[in-house]
């Protein structure tokens, strides 16, 4: 008999059931469609962006390791005074130092070795170290009264580039990708770009361009500097393209049957990588071959252009993925923490460094990209006035100095040609408009259409943001 069947009976817990599995179901359904689309920056009800953007993309060119402000950006004559003697208790206060010099007995003044002068209309103060970065000094926005709550590299770094000195959280460019996905379905809405011909220096860890709680598709894609340019981007030998594609789509149909049963966000996330994945096929290796840029444009990078996994060549590679349509971009350059022989190293690094980044700068303008690209350069705190160790003649290092640090700014909302806030005569503490990296970050979503305070995301019972309970958008940056 039917009736003795228990499927045939009704069950108004299993039709509750079902009914939840059903409406899960068709959301996870929904989120994959939004996903595949790649319209899945940002829950509708956040409108981003909040108000018109005057950036659409952002380039950071990330100096891990603490550039010294005092030997590139932030000159102190009266520091030729002081020379060899003690930093004035007045000037030091009760500052937390490092393990490094925390047990110096002496903390002499040590003054730059490199000379200074003035450039551009706006006149601001460049080290002779940077010739290439002076000639585009008036697209620029200097930060000079930066300063941060963390006195070591990687609490620091992490605290730039997440808003929390303890790992876990988004990083800037997942917040970016959260609130406003790609312009291009065949590549990243966030890309890392790490400086592979540099061996030494900070570690970096992926969660620095990681998404934390957020969605995973919102993380940094690095590419590489040798082999594939992303990991698994060739066929496996003896593998078709083919048959990679049946493969894939022979996955992909398992998990949208899962999808479909128990409605995991991440599912979806997986299912829109492995085919995000599978187009990179045919847009990376295009867009990472150099070799079609006009010799000018090759030439104005500098020597190392082409040369794989360089600063030079990221820089490049950069302005290519931003005009294919990638939201953010990400260099990472190390080999900035000169705790001795500073201006050996120093020198090295401006080498590297100075002139693909004012090419960089050029070429977005000369194509109409710099108006709507924000461009942001810096590291994650300053450096001493005083010398770590004994100073020389000629050769001196420089501790960890969080109290204030120099960045800049280009671009989209950015008024260039400006110098803001000003240091103390040693370069020591603020003596003007202080900005804390939280209002940093504030202003870099403000230029790119969103308010910190309304772009947030629920997690274990909380609404999280960049700037967590901080932050205020620093209107004299803005143009």
């Amino acid at each position: 008999m039917s009736s003795s069947n228990p499927s045939s009976i009704p069950d108004k817990r299993t039709t509750r059931r079902a009914f939840c599995s059903t409406a899960v179901s068709l959301a996870g359904a929904a989120l994959y469609d939004m996903l595949t689309r790649g319209a899945a920056a940002a829950p509708a009800s956040t409108q981003l962006p909040h108000f018109p953007p005057r950036a659409r993309r952002v380039i950071y060119l990330c100096q891990s390791g603490a550039p010294s402000q005092l030997d590139l950006f932030d000159p102190k004559p009266v520091t030729h005074q002081y020379a060899g003697q003690e930093l004035p208790a007045s000037i030091r206060g009760k500052q937390r130092l490092t393990t490094m010099t925390s047990s110096q007995k002496s903390f002499p003044v040590t003054p730059s070795l490199f000379r200074f002068a003035q450039h551009g209309a706006s006149g601001a103060w460049i080290s002779e170290l940077l010739p290439h970065l002076s000639r585009v000094v008036d697209e620029l926005c200097f930060v000079h009264s930066l300063h941060t709550e963390a006195i070591n590299h990687d609490p620091a770094i992490t605290f730039m580039q997440t808003g929390s000195q303890q790992a876990g959280r988004p990083s800037l460019g997942a917040w970016v990708s959260y609130g406003l996905g790609s312009e291009n379905r065949d590549l990243p809405d966030f890309v890392a770009l790490v400086s592979s011909t540099v061996r030494t220096g900070q570690p970096l860890y992926s969660r620095l361009w990681g998404s934390g709680f957020l969605p995973t598709r919102h993380q940094g894609v690095q590419f590489r500097g040798q082999g594939d340019p992303v990991l698994h981007l060739s066929n496996p030998a003896g593998m078709s393209t083919q048959l990679r594609s049946a493969i894939l789509g022979d996955i992909n149909s398992l998990n949208r049957i899962r999808l479909r049963q128990v409605g995991d966000p991440e599912i979806a996330t997986r299912i829109a990588q492995y085919e995000l994945a599978y187009r990179m096929q045919s847009s990376v290796p295009e867009l990472t071959d150099l070799r079609h840029e006009p010799q000018h444009v090759l030439d104005d990078y500098g020597p190392d252009a082409q040369t794989r996994g360089s600063y030079a060549a990221n820089c490049l590679l950069a302005r290519r993925l931003l005009e294919r349509g990638v939201r953010f971009v990400q260099l990472f350059h190390r080999g900035w923490d000169q705790h001795q022989n500073l201006p050996r190293d120093i020198r090295r690094q401006c080498l590297a460094t100075d002139q693909p980044t004012a090419a960089l700068i050029r070429d977005l303008k000369r194509r109409g990209l710099l108006a709507d690209t924000l461009l942001v350069w810096g590291g994650e705190f300053g450096r001493t006035v005083y010398c770590q160790g004994d100073p020389a003649p000629d050769n001196y290092g420089r501790d960890h100095h969080p109290r204030c640090f120099t960045a800049f700014l280009a671009g989209g909302g950015i008024q260039g040609g400006q110098s803001h806030g000003a240091t103390d005569d040693f370069s020591y503490n603020i003596a003007a408009d202080p900005v804390p990296v939280h209002n940093l970050n504030a202003t870099i979503l403000h230029c790119l259409g969103i308010d910190h305070l309304r772009h947030t995301y629920q997690f274990q019972g909380r609404h999280h943001r960049l700037t967590d309970v901080h932050g205020e958008v620093v209107k004299g940056l803005l143009s």
